[in-house]
């Protein structure tokens, strides 16, 4: 059993796995892409749009991320995922507004703050204006941005490409209710302009401080929202000359706010994240061989001390044990055998739904809910 949380922001849902005590396996750590595909099917899995593991920090942050698509593939960052993270680690945790972490991704370091009404504010760095960073072999043109024209089914339209540590192309448009979204969205993917693939926003302008995008995310196709895009979107309508330097991003999900101040620095994205649901994955959904120091469902969220000298098993003994006479896992599979005989599939769903309603408590307490 594997428990999970689920959120969402804007509609774009992710399953959350904590991890940050290192209770996680090593095959849940580094997740095989077929087990991803599963749990993320909306009909055979959980269903989502990605799944988000909450791991010790490598480095001088407060933990580390690992957000996977639903393909399977992994992804740079996400923006409605880290606000998801956030809000999951503020109802974990009883953290109250002003509550920031620094949070490690492939990305780099980005850093949320809770806020007074729920919502999650983020300091989502600087964009990317580079080909080479974006990464992408379009040229940069006079406006500082990656810029040409493609063709595309007998048509030729002008894009842009930023990046915000993942690649984003924006393509403006007269009329997002006219395009073909689906076709030109997964053909822009794939462009070989884009030798990492690419994210891409079909963008109508209504005026310079309102933005509208239908999103078709890398590795996910149609979603309703891409924080990472929203804010790569407001970055090349204002260096465009489309948009000021802060707006509300429409995404069919609902709205962001993001702002990049005199057009340098970083780029601030606020916007909702919410709970959906607490969970466990039966045995059958687990990874082979997935096991924890302690029941998944019978975890409670733990801070991993700044230094620990403690064996990690998943991460120590990844090639060969290094205590065979005292093998951790072995002992940790022994408790989970323990924990699986002596306990009924009811009451592990009833720990679920008592860490949900803990959590759903404390949301309350704190005017969050």
């Amino acid at each position: 059993m594997l428990q999970f949380s689920k959120y969402q922001g804007l509609g774009n849902d992710f399953l959350i796995l904590e991890g940050r005590a290192s209770q996680l396996a090593a095959n849940i750590v580094d997740p095989d892409p077929n087990w991803i595909r599963a749990v993320c099917d909306r009909r055979f899995g959980v269903g989502g749009d990605g799944v988000i593991l909450a791991l010790p920090p490598q480095r001088d942050g407060d933990l580390r991320m690992r957000i996977f698509n639903a393909d399977g593939s992994e992804a740079e960052m996400c923006g409605n995922g880290i606000r998801c993270l956030a809000r999951f680690l503020a109802d974990s945790d009883g953290d109250a507004p002003g509550r920031r972490w620094a949070i490690e991704t492939p990305a780099g370091m980005i850093k949320p703050e809770l806020q007074s009404d729920g919502q999650i504010k983020v300091d989502m760095g600087a964009p990317f204006l580079s080909p080479d960073q974006v990464p992408t072999t379009l040229e940069v043109g006079e406006d500082r941005l990656p810029q040409g024209a493609l063709a595309l089914d007998g048509q030729t339209m002008e894009v842009a490409s930023v990046g915000m540590g993942n690649p984003h192309v924006v393509v403006p448009v007269q009329d997002l209710s006219t395009i073909p979204f689906d076709a030109w969205g997964a053909a822009l993917e794939c462009h070989p302009v884009f030798p990492a693939k690419t994210n891409v926003h079909f963008l109508q302008v209504h005026d310079r401080t309102h933005l509208e995008i239908k999103v078709w995310e890398r590795g996910a196709g149609p979603t309703l929202a891409c924080g990472t895009g929203a804010c790569a979107t407001l970055v090349a309508a204002s260096l465009l000359g489309l948009a000021d330097d802060h707006a509300e991003v429409l995404l069919p999900g609902g709205p962001l706010q993001i702002a990049w101040p005199d057009q340098t620095g970083s780029v601030w994205m606020t916007g909702p994240a919410e709970a959906v649901f607490d969970g466990v994955l039966t045995p059958e959904l687990v990874p082979a061989a997935s096991v924890s120091a302690a029941p998944a469902a019978a975890v409670s969220p733990v801070i991993r001390p700044a230094v620990s000298e403690e064996l990690n098993c998943a991460r120590d003994c990844e090639q060969t044990c290094q205590r065979p006479d005292n093998c951790l896992r072995d002992a940790a599979q022994s408790k989970v055998q323990d924990f699986l005989n002596s306990t009924s599939l009811d009451a592990m769903l009833n720990l679920a739904s008592d860490t949900l309603e803990q959590r759903t408590q404390a949301r309350i307490d704190r005017g969050l809910g």
